[in-house]
């Protein structure tokens, strides 16, 4: 792993919030305008100020941005966040319940030194997309701190880093609070320098996989290189030179990927007959029904075998649900597609859906970007929604439910310097912007409005 360090945080004084509940969010990328305006009334201070500034009425161009940039330096002025007197790791166990049964996912707060994807040992498994990295780069540009944390991944089979953080926590009470799905978020504040030594060492020699947060990790490079051009070179241990990131052991019993599910537009419209058929050369097509239940009958089907070369397909000319499992044909096609890609990618059940059934089969590209959901109830019930005003088109053309990549194979693809189809992951629960904030130079700014 690349060096890593600890820091500083900047926290939330809870003598002056009064509950960290009230003023922790999610990552910018799953707050939708609904939960934006639940967490503003939240709490005058959630974190949601700065890691997704509403626009306002009237807004010059990114003047949201400067928005977030006054907040915090406001905070910082009441007193509301305050930076720890000395460096820690912060380890933070996320409690939560999936499925009816309770898990608790471990891990720990440092800063992770940067380096470039593909030019060391960390290494993204998915896409990227370059609209959210610029909207992060003016954040960062503005605020001068990492407000929420990259989700990184490493190999350690027995979790020894881990447990020696948590054997110099002693007697010491968590900082606790609940988000808006009822995940409880605890963390405590490990300053002891031979536990943090012995973690640093442990983890030196090894890789790690950024689970959740690449467009941050990236825009945490541009920042760092447009700070090197502006200033000149950085020193060493400049903390622009670091990301904030959550480190959790890839054997910890309470890490878990749930799928993404597709709702598409604009595809072909078809009835189940029409796309069974041509699917038929690579794929053996099961009708599951037209009712309520069939997309929940066939997610049943799909998490009981467990594999990959199984998807669900959803045909809006009839509403029939089809169960496909790819076959030896879908395999030589896929070698055929992509042979510059390795048998890891290409067994993918969302690699096999991109590539194989929309770009090849369908040639149903280009078309809007789809629409992720992570549970079958959601997507079916968007499938039920009412079709487009004055239009006699559903709102969506066809829908897919795929199977989630594995560990395995997100640290098989990334050794293979390849990345997944966007949205092939989804760690579940996301991590709590406002736990921590990494401050990477002094902030001027006005008050905010």
């Amino acid at each position: 792993m690349p060096n890593i360090l600890p820091f500083a945080a900047l926290r939330y004084d809870e003598r002056q919030i009064g509950c960290l509940s009230d003023v922790i969010a999610p990552p910018y990328d799953v707050i939708d305008p609904k939960l934006q305006d639940q967490l503003y009334d939240r709490h005058a201070a959630n974190a949601v100020r700065i890691v997704l500034n509403r626009r306002e009425l009237g807004d010059q161009p990114d003047q949201h941005y400067q928005r977030a940039a006054a907040w915090f330096s406001q905070w910082m002025a009441d007193g509301v966040l305050r930076q720890d007197s000395e460096p820690a790791f912060y380890v933070y166990n996320q409690q939560f319940e999936y499925a009816k049964q309770k898990f608790c996912r471990r891990g720990f707060i440092g800063t992770v030194r940067l380096e470039r994807f593909g030019t060391g040992n960390v290494f993204p498994h998915e896409e990227t997309h370059s609209v959210a990295k610029a909207d992060r780069l003016k954040l960062i540009k503005a605020c001068g701190i990492n407000c929420s944390q990259v989700f990184g991944l490493y190999p350690d089979a027995d979790n020894d880093a881990q447990f020696m953080l948590e054997a110099v926590t002693g007697d010491q009470a968590p900082i606790a609070a609940t988000d808006h799905l009822g995940v409880e978020h605890k963390m405590w504040v490990v300053r002891d320098k031979d536990a943090i030594d012995q973690v640093a060492s442990v983890l030196a020699d090894k890789p790690l996989f950024i689970a959740d947060g690449h467009h941050r990790y990236e825009t945490a490079c541009d920042y760092r290189d447009y700070l090197s051009q502006q200033n000149g070179p950085l020193p060493k241990n400049h903390p622009a030179n670091f990301v904030m990131t959550n480190m959790v052991s890839m054997s910890d019993p309470g890490l878990i990927i749930l799928p993404t599910h597709r709702l598409f537009e604009g595809t072909p419209i078809l009835t189940g007959n029409e796309l069974a058929d041509r699917l038929g050369d690579h794929f053996r097509c099961e009708k599951i029904g037209t009712d309520a239940g069939a997309a929940i009958a066939c997610w049943d089907l799909m998490e009981l075998a467990d594999r990959q070369n199984l998807m669900a397909v959803f045909a809006a000319g009839d509403g029939q649900w089809l169960l496909c499992e790819a076959t030896a044909k879908a395999a030589d096609a896929m070698r055929m597609i992509a042979p510059q890609l390795s048998e890891d990618w290409r067994s993918l059940g969302v690699s096999m859906l991109h590539k194989l059934v929309m770009e090849t089969i369908l040639q149903a590209t280009p078309h809007p970007e789809p629409t992720y959901v992570h549970t079958v109830t959601e997507l079916r019930d968007r499938l039920a929604s009412p079709a487009r005003e004055m239009s006699a088109e559903p709102a969506y053309t066809m829908a897919a439910l795929v199977m989630p990549a594995r560990i395995s194979d997100v640290e098989a693809i990334s050794l293979n310097q390849e990345r997944m189809p966007a949205k092939s992951t989804y760690f579940y629960p996301k991590l709590a912007s406002g736990l921590t904030f990494n401050r990477l130079y002094k902030c001027e700014s006005t008050a905010a409005k």
